[in-house]
């Protein structure tokens, strides 16, 4: 039997979930909760998605604005076994009781803290532990590609320590109208920034410092790491930890893709749903090693990332598939998801 879900939250994260469940075979999108009832809502019902309200009030504010509701966010949870919660930063928290005394177990995200439920989650990295757990937490997207492109290399007995500045977007494209920094760059005003503590509830043995600052863009995250090895190691090694692990996509510059913007269009070009990128695009022509260093550069496409990652957290909790590789294989494949998303030049081929 299909695992049922439901959604608390048709936001950005929340609208892509609701795509994503409904492309898996192995699960049914019973419907979305909100509370407001502007276009990103309306959007739902006119996809045929049934929605509910999430709170009694809203119920009223929907009804009034001529929306079909399905019913309240309670008649939601009894029908379901896991709820995903993509409600704004600090208000899933005061949910966790609500879906307690429904019986429901509950996806949160990395906008919420460790301490919420007590286990943060990375597919590749921890998902035996999260089997038949009634919560766990997504953790955020530069936490998601930092678990994944630096578990890849300890996972491969390479990496000693990391070092990593990251450079986030100002606010997300669909809501630049409301706030953001324009024309400057605001460094975060302590180090290490929250990523690399982040990454530790997931890599409790990882030796990772992050700085961070917030520049005037909307379009995606850029990480650049120094990272120590273990022993001197060759290029090729490198690469072939990271060709390894999941959900890490290599792009190039020798593609013309020299800058965020062009990794974007190349998604939209490739026909990706809104643009999406699920992966870590790193720059393969730009990694570099020198002895027992290693310097890389990537992409974290900030709207999109968890997205894999919440749906074999769906699949972790409700225990329908006990092993991590074979749930990320499954999500993988229904979201038509790459490890390169060129071919690879002739020059790169033919050494």
């Amino acid at each position: 039997m299909n695992v049922q879900v439901a959604i608390n939250g048709y936001g950005v994260i929340g609208k892509r979930v609701a795509d994503a469940v409904r492309a898996m075979p192995d699960m049914d999108l019973v419907g979305v909760a909100d509370v407001a009832t502007d276009w990103r809502v309306r959007t739902a019902t006119e996809r045929g998605i049934p929605v509910f309200a999430g709170t009694e009030p809203a119920g009223a504010a929907m009804v009034q604005a001529g929306m079909p509701v399905s019913g309240t966010l309670a008649e939601l949870l009894a029908q379901v076994d896991v709820v995903v919660d993509t409600t704004p930063k600090n208000v899933a928290a005061t949910n966790l009781e609500i879906y307690r005394e429904a019986g429901v177990k509950a996806v949160f995200q990395g906008g919420e803290s460790h301490a919420t439920t007590g286990h943060s989650f990375v597919a590749q990295a921890n998902y035996a532990t999260a089997l038949g757990r009634d919560t766990t937490r997504v953790v955020s997207c530069n936490t998601t590609s930092i678990v994944r492109v630096l578990g890849a290399l300890q996972d491969a007995d390479l990496l000693s320590r990391a070092r990593g500045v990251l450079i986030r977007r100002a606010t997300d494209p669909g809501e630049s109208h409301q706030g953001g920094i324009m024309n400057t760059m605001v460094p975060e005003g302590s180090i290490p920034s929250h990523q690399g503590p982040d990454a530790r509830t997931v890599l409790p043995e990882l030796d990772v410092v992050t700085m961070a600052a917030k520049a005037s863009h909307t379009q995606t995250h850029n990480h650049y790491w120094t990272l120590q090895l273990n022993r001197p190691a060759s290029r090729e090694e490198v690469l072939d930890a990271l060709r390894a692990a999941p959900r890490i996509a290599f792009i190039r510059m020798a593609d013309g893709l020299t800058a965020l913007n062009t990794t974007v269009e190349l998604m939209r070009d490739l026909g990706r749903p809104r643009g999406d990128m699920w992966e870590v695009g790193v720059w393969e022509d730009v990694l570099t090693v020198e002895g027992d260093e290693a310097y890389l550069t990537y992409q974290v496409y900030n709207e999109a990332i968890v997205v894999p990652e919440t749906i074999d957290a769906i699949r972790a909790l409700a225990g329908t598939v006990t092993d991590g590789a074979t749930s990320i294989n499954m999500t993988d494949e229904a979201l038509g998801m790459r490890r390169e998303f060129l071919p690879a030049p002739v020059w790169a081929t033919t050494d």
